[in-house]
Formats: C-alpha cells, sequence, structure tokens
C-alpha cells in the first residue's frame, strides 16, 4: 500500500514538472529534464533501500509484555551465552513425558512474547519447547546479525545439550519465516551432532530472492547486504526436513516453499498450511495441529 502510494505521488509530482517544464520550453529539452529526474529518483530509491536494509530484516520489540504464566503454562526463564560474548534471554516450557523438545527460532519482527500462541499448541502437543530471542530482541543483549542470528541458535542448541541433558536426536530445529533460514544454517553446521529434524514454515530460499520479489525494479542482487541463502544451506543438512507453507501466503511466495522441499535431502516430506503468512497457523488451528502430529510421527518414524 505505502509503494503504491508513493509511486502515485512521485508520478502525479513528474507529470506536473513535465508540463511546466514543457510550457517554457522544447519538447524534448522537457523530456531529458524527466529522465533526468526518473534517474535520480531510482538511483535515490535504490541508496535508501541500500541503506534501510537492516532495518527492512529486522525489526526487534524491546518491551515483552507477556510470558507463558499468561496463558498458564509453567516455565523457566534462561539466559544463554553465546561464544561471542552475547546474553540471549528465552523461555523454557516443559511438558509431561515428552520425547521431543522444539528449539522455536522466531520470525523477524517483535520477540518472544508474541508467540504464545505457538507455545502453547507445543505444549498441548506434549512437546517440550525453549524459544530464545535474537541479539537485539526482547530482553536479549546486542545487535541482530546474520551470523549472530545462527551463532544466537547454535547457543540455544547447547543450552539445551548441556543444561537439560536433551539428546541432539530429540531435539526438533524449527523456524518460522527468517527464523526457517536461520534454522537451517544452523542445522547445516550441526554435521557432528544433527537435531531429530528441521522444520521450516512460511521461509524464503534467500533473503536476496525475497528482495527481487518485492523489488522487481531494482537491482537488488547487486547490493543485497545479507544472504540468508536457505536453499543452499538445505542441502546440507542432516536429519529428517518438513517444510511448511501456504498457497495464500502473500508475503513470502508459495513456489519459494516448494524450491526449498525440492532442495532438501531425504527423508523430507511437504505439509501444506492455509492463510496468509502471519495468520495461517492461528485462523486454522485444526490443520496446524494436524500438520505437527504428521510431522512428529514422521520425524519418530525416520531411520537414525
Amino acid at each position: 500500500m505505502f509503494r503504491t502510494i508513493l509511486w502515485i505521488l512521485i508520478g502525479v509530482l513528474t507529470a506536473w514538472l513535465f508540463w511546466q517544464r514543457l510550457r517554457k520550453g522544447s519538447p524534448m529539452a522537457a523530456i531529458g529534464w524527466i529522465f533526468g529526474i526518473a534517474v535520480l529518483v531510482y538511483l535515490g530509491l535504490a541508496v535508501l533501500l541500500f541503506a534501510f536494509q537492516h532495518k527492512l530484516l529486522y525489526m526487534p520489540w524491546r518491551a515483552v509484555e507477556m510470558n507463558p504464566s499468561d496463558i498458564r503454562l509453567e516455565y523457566e526463564d534462561v539466559r544463554i551465552d553465546t561464544p561471542d560474548g552475547q546474553t540471549l534471554a528465552g523461555w523454557y516450557i516443559p511438558a509431561e513425558q515428552a520425547d521431543f523438545t522444539v528449539l522455536f527460532c522466531h520470525g523477524n519482527a517483535g520477540n518472544i512474547g508474541h508467540r504464545l500462541d505457538t507455545l502453547a499448541v507445543f505444549h498441548e502437543l506434549g512437546l517440550n519447547c525453549l524459544i530464545f530471542g535474537y541479539r537485539g530482541y526482547g530482553d536479549s543483549t546486542g545487535r541482530p546479525t546474520e551470523e549472530g542470528t545462527v551463532i544466537d541458535a547454535l547457543a540455544a542448541y547447547r543450552w539445551l545439550i548441556d543444561h537439560k541433558h536433551t539428546s541432539p536426536q530429540s531435539i526438533i530445529l524449527f523456524g518460522r519465516s527468517l527464523g526457517g533460514a536461520v534454522a537451517t544454517q544452523a542445522a547445516a553446521r550441526l554435521t557432528d551432532t544433527p537435531p531429530a529434524g528441521l522444520v521450516i514454515e512460511s521461509s524464503f530460499t534467500s533473503f536476496v530472492d525475497v528482495g527481487a520479489h518485492f523489488y522487481p525494479w531494482l537491482p537488488v542482487r547487486w547490493f543485497a547486504r545479507f544472504a540468508y541463502d536457505t536453499e543452499d544451506a538445505i542441502r546440507a543438512v542432516n536429519c529428517p526436513v518438513t517444510i511448511i507453507h501456504s498457497p495464500d501466503d502473500e508475503m513470502i511466495p508459495y513456489q519459494m516453499g516448494r524450491r526449498l522441499y525440492n532442495a532438501a535431502p531425504e527423508p523430507k516430506q511437504f505439509a501444506e498450511l492455509k492463510g496468509t503468512h502471519n495468520e495461517g497457523f492461528v485462523n486454522n488451528p485444526a490443520l496446524y495441529r494436524e500438520i505437527w502430529i504428521e510431522l512428529v510421527r514422521f520425524i519418530r518414524q525416520a531411520p537414525r
């Protein structure tokens, strides 16, 4: 909507300036002047997109206004130290007689306090869950970066092993949206201690592909400052993979989910969600639960 209004305003202003210029000179001079203005506008938008990539990708909220107790879940408030000196804030929510623990890598906006509905689903399904905030999100220290978010996921994975004595073969590494890219990058590095499974929900093939999708008229691939090449990383994953994506996703094209599935090694499966990018799992709770019941069964039956 914002982009549409912006282009309408630019078009109206350009037409008005063209008319004023045409009244004072030759048509060719007016056309040359308008062409120069168009080039300047194009370059200006490209520079702005380059300069503000970090803010377009990472949208952290510092204030954590809710916690699992607000939905009557018992939890442990945890702090996770990273190898590069940051401290991550997170919650560990246990479930009775759980066979698996979900390590939850959240999306690019908000903080862990905005994921309570998903935590409730995992608890209802009898899954332990550790959710953590990336550096710069909520009560976690630091500032988010591409490498930093992956380090954070690996630190949370290590915390489960060291502090909860959780076997890697009972950890389900789960990422939604940006978190799917983070979880995949982390799983690709866990060659010696792979998780029980990797679940990627509503995620993208790469940050560059998303930029090119939203801004096809700009040379995004020339000046992208982030990669998050999920399609490449997933080829190195050594565990069962489940891709969850909705054909109705208006932010991350459904075809990107299919491409991730095609790139993933066996064993793998694809689960089709319904609804939009941010509301699909909320508006279709029965389907979402069924997807998770099936993927847990798939992970349990996969060869070790």
